[in-house]
């Protein structure tokens, strides 16, 4: 098949959370099945350009309709790490792209409004006619719209469109400017409950719900976040229209690359291991300490937290988790920046008062090379989201035989199974451990529960983080249920 991927992002060339990961990683994933994949993106001023090889200009004269005239844009070509991708500049004095930034513009729905338009007409115009073209989150919930309103009658008549939605906080809510501005100018068709209109506010229209109605297939990134966006407040007031369009959604899991988060040879841990040789791990426990100025103590566990600060992420389990930990005489280390000033300075004030303690270490910010480390050092890491579409890092935990502590929401449900209560795997196959309420006593249960059995019965817990690492949840369960969507949506009439 040929597939066409529209998108914002595109790791690691575009990268402001999973969705560029996804982007990239199911995309050659496609490619290794055998399938043809080109990727569209906006050519943003501050994206990664040493990540892509062989830019050049590849179509000079792209016109996108915009209000009552036209923009003109160039497109370049060039690959990223092995993915062929097209990068849209428009040149106008509005520098849609040219802003410093991917996201947080005030104008960001005008901004998407237009990449989606100019994405149908390069596919247009350069006579380019995948069998599908895949869009992802808000940013695209129009180019499902336009092709089937407007670019079926001049071409584009036989795509399919497989729509993503990574994370339903985000829905593109905008006024009626941006229909004049794309040409879909009769107002009182799409500002309809059946369209466009948004759910709770009449006089707006929701990109995402346009993505929803008018794509052939639209999923979310696990099983589990697919039942809560249909019931429950996770859906964000698109649950009645999930509910209509029920037939046509579902959960397909996110995977991870296996080549970038692989013990066996991953460049930033000093000693490899795997399944066979897995007490190798214990020697970058050594080395995460001495990094770090820890105690080296062999009868403490070492606890992780890795990831963004906020308020989905469970930020007050996160420092309940720290305390609690260093109660129980175990070791945490902290990686991650705050998306909220209150939040930065509450943990800033954490890491000065604990500057001293041998036993945590908080890194606030990024640090690619210090999370593959850690990942391979810490025995458990915990997770305990208000909720999760997916979750990455309890993926690369048990890649890494570090022992997942999460709470039962979205993704985490789905990838990991509680090693005393899972009654729906057996004990053979239990990777961790899970609890489901929001408050400090449901974590300390399951912190204490992991912590009785890496103190009271190691060769158990051993045992479990090698369980952990027996999963598979590379891109190519995830890549191959893609290919059966859109195989099922590219022969229906």
């Amino acid at each position: 098949m040929y597939v066409v991927q529209i998108a914002s992002e595109c790791a690691p060339v575009i990268k402001a959370g999973g969705l560029g990961d996804v982007v990239y990683g199911l995309s050659r994933e496609l490619e290794i099945q055998g399938h043809c994949v080109e990727l569209i993106l906006p050519m943003y001023d501050c994206m990664r350009y040493d990540h892509i090889w062989g830019l050049h200009d590849a179509y000079r004269d792209l016109w996108v309709p915009w209000y009552d005239g036209a923009i003109h844009c160039s497109v370049f070509c060039g690959w990223v790490h092995g993915r062929l991708c097209f990068f849209i500049q428009p040149h106008s004095s509005d520098n849609f792209f040219n802003r410093g930034l991917y996201y947080g513009a005030l104008d960001d729905t005008i901004r998407f409004a237009f990449f989606s338009k100019a994405a149908l007409e390069f596919l247009q115009q350069s006579n380019k006619r995948p069998d599908i073209i895949h869009c992802h989150d808000w940013q695209t919930g129009l180019v499902p719209v336009m092709l089937f309103e407007m670019y079926k009658y001049h071409g584009l008549w036989n795509q399919r469109v497989c729509y993503t939605i990574h994370n339903f906080k985000h829905q593109g809510v905008c006024g009626a400017d941006i229909l004049h501005a794309t040409g879909l100018n009769n107002d009182a068709y799409y500002y309809t409950w059946d369209r466009l209109q948004d759910n709770h506010h009449p006089g707006a229209i929701n990109l995402m719900k346009g993505g929803i109605v008018y794509s052939n297939y639209i999923n979310t990134v696990s099983p589990h976040h697919a039942w809560e966006a249909r019931f429950s407040e996770v859906g964000c007031g698109l649950n009645p229209t999930l509910e209509v369009h029920h037939h046509k959604f579902g959960g397909i899991l996110n995977g991870i690359d296996y080549e970038v988060w692989n013990p066996e040879k991953d460049q930033y841990v000093p000693h490899h291991f795997s399944i066979d040789n897995f007490e190798e791990k214990a020697k970058n426990k050594k080395a995460l300490r001495e990094q770090l100025m820890l105690q080296d103590d062999p009868d403490k566990p070492l606890i992780c937290f890795i990831g963004r600060l906020d308020g989905q992420k469970g930020v007050h389990l996160v420092h309940h988790a720290l305390y609690y930990a260093l109660h129980k005489r175990a070791q945490f280390v902290l990686l991650g920046s705050a998306t909220e000033s209150g939040i930065n300075s509450w943990f800033w004030h954490e890491k000065t008062f604990l500057n001293s303690n041998p036993d945590c270490h908080l890194e606030l910010g990024f640090n690619e090379e210090l999370a593959h480390l850690i990942y391979a050092g810490a025995d458990m890491i915990v997770v305990p989201s208000n909720y999760e579409p997916c979750g990455l890092t309890q993926m690369i935990g048990l890649r890494y035989g570090t022992v997942p502590i999460v709470r039962g929401v979205g993704g985490l449900l789905n990838t990991v199974f509680d090693w005393d209560y899972d009654e729906h795997h057996s004990p053979e196959t239990r990777n961790g451990f899970v609890f489901y309420q929001t408050d400090s006593t449901a974590l300390e249960s399951a912190m204490e529960r992991a912590l009785d059995l890496w103190t009271k019965s190691p060769k158990h817990f051993q045992q479990l983080a090698i369980q952990g690492m027996e999963y598979d949840n590379s891109w190519n369960i995830p890549g191959s249920k893609y290919v059966g969507v859109y195989e099922h949506i590219r022969h229906r009439s």
